[in-house]
């Protein structure tokens, strides 16, 4: 493919991309397609010769299309939201076409400086502590697993990845409701899931202070030697927000490793009524969120706070001749700040969401969700046979239908399952589920950027049409 081609080809994709998002309701929202749909239509062995790219993009088209659930749909209300906007995707155009591999700062100075720059306007913009260093990793799956690395490393005075685990018998803690990416990190951490500490929560799905430094102590007695702790500031399942300050005090206690996990909540920091969150940030040592959920960033962007930036380096910095430069002593080489050596030019895209739209877009932006939020909690407090089943914090509405003739609790589970997969297969709207206190229930997320009143509305009709043909 040469220039020209390029130009002309890429000129018809982003005339099909700004027709995608202005008729993207009438595709379904999850795909209709069924296993192995996609896959046996293709050819089993690759193209000897070249496929012109009208070709390529009709099957994209005819086939690639049918199987794609929309998450940037106005309906698509299930787990959290990859969402994303029109300045984020111009920014992830240029970074692909510059290509540019960001491992140090030689290899791009403005790829490096900018990370440093937007991560200390994040830093201002959601309140944190301006000790914080921040840097921009793919997914707070992975910003966790930096965290526990170094609380483990600084622990240990580096001797684990200089000579491997002795005796040393660790603990880990999190509440009941964290997300499973925790359980994975202890795993891959050498620290063994059997050494990963549930801790009970409370009527509104947080950590149980008191539950928490019981089973400290009960490690202590053990023999073990408690490290690490991850407060949520909104859980998965319900968006339930942990008390940062006394949990922070009880790891100070203890010199416990505090990371905080806001993966989705943390945008809600934007607005300076959620501050609350905060209190106790002081007792924190690393705090991350993810702009590609909630700010209109599209995915993979997620911005990773320490307070000990010397300790993150020490555990994952590493020198071979062949990228030393002469300036290392002045400049950040963000490849010593995580686990992968390569490193996508993140930055940009981000930079020009606050740029496009300021602080306070970003923060209108939020404020219509919520308010979106509070007008269908009150379509499901106007029936008596919906229930919501946690505190609304933010604009996750957990909630089942509870049919007035129903009180067995396996039957109301059974119904609420075939009532999420009736609305799924339409195609006219897409939820998830989760369980809470072993209880189905359902996840209404308002978080889409193109997300209207007449979206919610429209899901209520359908989810009350739903539940009547159900005919319980």
């Amino acid at each position: 493919m040469n220039t020209n081609q390029f130009r002309k080809y890429a000129h018809e994709l982003v005339d099909w991309i700004a027709d995608y998002y202005s008729e993207i309701e009438k595709y379904p929202v999850m795909s209709q397609s069924k296993p192995g749909e996609i896959f046996d239509a293709f050819n089993d062995f690759p193209p000897e010769k070249p496929v012109p790219f009208e070709k390529t993009f009709e099957e994209f088209n005819n086939i690639i299309m049918p199987g794609i659930t929309h998450w940037q749909h106005p309906k698509f209300f299930g787990y959290f939201p990859a969402s994303t906007s029109f300045p984020s995707l111009l920014g992830e155009m240029l970074t692909s076409a510059i290509g540019a591999q960001c491992m140090i700062w030689q290899t791009s100075p403005a790829a490096a400086e900018l990370e440093e720059k937007t991560m200390n306007w994040l830093k201002r913009m959601l309140g944190l502590p301006v000790n914080f260093s921040g840097v921009i990793q793919d997914t707070a799956s992975t910003a966790t697993l930096c965290s526990l690395l170094t609380a483990r490393e600084k622990f240990s005075s580096y001797s684990i990845n200089e000579n491997g685990f002795d005796s040393q018998m660790f603990t880990a803690y999190c509440s009941s409701e964290a997300h499973s990416s925790i359980e994975k990190a202890v795993k891959i951490a050498g620290l063994g899931k059997s050494n990963l500490r549930k801790i009970a929560v409370d009527e509104d799905f947080s950590m149980i202070p008191e539950a928490l430094e019981n089973q400290i102590e009960i490690d202590l007695i053990n023999g073990f030697t408690p490290l690490f702790l991850t407060a949520a500031l909104g859980t998965t399942g319900s968006t339930a927000v942990d008390n940062l300050k006394s949990i922070g005090e009880i790891c100070n206690k203890y010199s416990i490793w505090l990371h905080v996990d806001a993966a989705f909540a943390g945008t809600a920091l934007l607005l300076p009524e959620f501050r609350w969150m905060l209190e106790g940030i002081d007792f924190v040592d690393t705090f991350v969120f993810n702009p590609h959920k909630w700010m209109l960033t599209n995915f993979d962007c997620s911005a990773y706070f320490v307070k000990d930036r010397e300790a993150l380096i020490k555990t994952f910095e590493i020198m071979p001749e062949y990228l030393k430069t002469n300036v290392d002593d002045h400049v950040n080489n963000y490849r010593d700040w995580g686990i992968p050596l390569g490193r996508r030019f993140r930055a940009l895209k981000l930079w020009f969401v606050i740029q496009t739209y300021g602080v306070e877009g970003l923060q209108n932006k939020i404020r219509h969700q919520l308010a979106l939020t509070q007008q269908f909690i009150g379509m499901l407090d106007s029936r008596t046979d919906f229930e919501i089943l946690a505190p609304v914090k933010f604009n996750v509405i957990c909630f089942r239908y509870k049919p007035e003739n129903l009180t067995d609790e396996i039957e109301i589970n059974k119904v609420n399952a075939v009532l999420l997969d009736a609305l799924n297969s339409t195609g006219k709207i897409f939820m998830t589920h989760t369980k809470l206190n072993g209880k189905y229930t359902l996840r209404f997320v308002i978080a889409q950027n193109l997300v209207e009143q007449r979206h919610i509305s429209e899901a209520w009709e359908l989810i009350t049409e739903t539940t009547a043909l159900l005919g319980i």
